[in-house]
């Protein structure tokens, strides 16, 4: 459609047009947000698998930074102007947390490292909100709804334009501005972003719940983060708990086997003087003991104490574990494998959908505010993609953010409906089977759709006959697929 419309619109409209165009080549683009301090950078070293963000505060951290693929890795410091300054890694390959333009001058760090994790996700890592630092703060909310300066060169400003999806990370029971942190993120995105079914909370640290020193925090972790989902029902798809240092350390690759075979050595300790260490960070590096002081530190730095007393136990049992597979343990402990499902069910099955949602809300703004002669050829091009029975998806995800954000109120079991018939093409799952044949599944369609064009006949109100007519459509074309 944009190449088609590219020779027909006029030349302002054709930049937009372009633009649009050069964004649906590119990767799903994912924001994390979150307060200061609650672990979103050691979060986005886990997601892209290498250490580059920095986790402790610099100029650095004052300004939006952009994690995309490359084919070398490089750094440029974008300034308001768009000119690009480039700045090479640290010697531990992270950005270092000086600038080379002060911090306010600065628009984007823009990094392209050759990560494979890069080539299908863009990650935005954003200064921390409500922040004891209020030039923080107000980085961040400026990067939500400032205006993006005309100057500022094609990166810098889709950078800031706004994600297709948002990771919000937190450490607490969410409190009522931690909703109007993701509001302002879901405003500051296009129409398709703006809604719970592509918002994905983390709830990190979850460690910290631990009863006592060396006990399971899951156990507490996992009921906590089911009532934060409720809390943020409207707000976002789901929470999942996640320990992110252990994450950061997996997935980075940051566990050597020096790193082993310290804790293979504290692991041989007698009970009563391992527990001593463990009693405390500030015990485990002053306690005399086998492993020198900087190696423990490093440990602390890695695994904290959570890590290292899950660590210990593995290697009380099986003495000779290899490496990898302390690491692969390590990252189960972490719950980032369910990070990566939810991610993957989430995002990544919906990446194109997302993607064309958000093109379509831009050239129908396009249309809106271009020269009146590209308006018609602008909406009318819109509307025949979205007429095309593959591209229902659109409408059917607008629906659902209506009804999961409680714009437009219905039934819980209605609503649970809607959302599974937006988020998956797995029919069993749509209709609420086990593994049924096909014919069942035809007909268990071909109910549902009379049953939602009955209910916009019937009792709905305005909106929710818009909405209905919209699932009615959605479980008839699914009849047709199955029939």
């Amino acid at each position: 459609m944009c190449e088609d419309l590219t020779g027909k619109v006029s030349d302002s409209s054709r930049t937009v047009v372009e633009d649009v165009a050069a964004r649906l080549a590119q990767p799903l683009r994912v924001a994390v947000a979150g307060r200061l301090k609650a672990g979103k950078s050691t979060l986005v070293n886990a997601l892209i698998g290498r250490r580059v963000a920095p986790t402790a505060a610099g100029e650095c951290t004052r300004v939006v930074t952009q994690f995309r693929y490359g084919p070398a890795d490089r750094i440029d410091v974008i300034d308001r102007t768009g000119a690009k300054h480039p700045v090479p890694l640290d010697a531990g390959g992270m950005i270092p947390t000086s600038l080379p333009i002060p911090a306010d001058d600065a628009q984007l760090i823009d990094v392209q490292l050759s990560s494979d994790r890069l080539r299908d996700l863009t990650v935005v890592d954003t200064p921390g909100l409500q922040s004891v630092n209020t030039d923080i703060s107000d980085a961040a909310r400026q990067m939500l709804k400032a205006p993006i300066a005309e100057d500022v060169d094609d990166d810098s400003r889709e950078a800031v334009a706004g994600a297709e999806a948002i990771i919000y990370v937190f450490t607490q029971q969410v409190r009522g501005d931690d909703v109007e942190a993701l509001e302002a993120f879901a405003n500051a995105s296009q129409q398709l972003s703006s809604s719970p079914m592509n918002s994905l909370a983390l709830y990190n640290k979850v460690d910290k719940l631990a009863p006592g020193p060396g006990q399971d925090p899951w156990p507490v972790a996992g009921p906590i983060a089911a009532d934060q989902a409720g809390v943020l029902k409207r707000a976002v798809c789901d929470v999942v708990p996640v320990v992110g240092l252990l994450a950061e350390t997996a997935e980075a690759g940051l566990l050597t086997a020096a790193d082993c075979e310290a804790l293979r050595t504290l692991a041989g300790l007698d009970e009563e003087k391992r527990a001593l260490m463990l009693a405390s960070a500030d015990l485990f590096t002053s306690t005399d003991g086998p492993v020198e002081v900087g190696q423990r530190r490093r440990l602390l730095e890695r695994l904290d104490l959570y890590g290292i007393h899950f660590a210990l136990a593995h290697l009380q049992t099986n003495p000779h574990i290899a490496t990898g597979e302390l690491v692969r343990l390590l990252f189960a402990a972490s719950g980032f494998p369910r990070l990566r499902t939810t991610l993957h069910q989430i995002f990544g099955v919906r990446a194109d959908v997302i993607k064309a949602g958000w093109a379509l809300s831009r050239l129908d703004a396009a249309a809106a505010s271009g020269p009146p002669a590209d308006r018609d050829l602008l909406r009318g091009a819109v509307e025949s993609v979205v007429a095309r029975p593959e591209y229902h998806r659109l409408p059917l995800l607008e629906a659902a953010a209506q009804v999961t954000t409680g714009r437009v109120p219905l039934p819980e079991q209605m609503e649970a409906e809607v959302a599974r018939l937006a988020l998956t093409d797995d029919a069993n799952v749509v209709l609420g089977l086990e593994e049924a044949p096909r014919p069942q599944q035809r007909r268990a369609a071909i109910e549902a759709a009379a049953r939602w064009r009955a209910f916009a006949n019937g009792g709905a109100t305005p909106a929710q006959a818009r909405v209905a007519n919209v699932v009615h459509r959605g479980f008839h074309l699914l009849a047709q697929r199955l029939g």
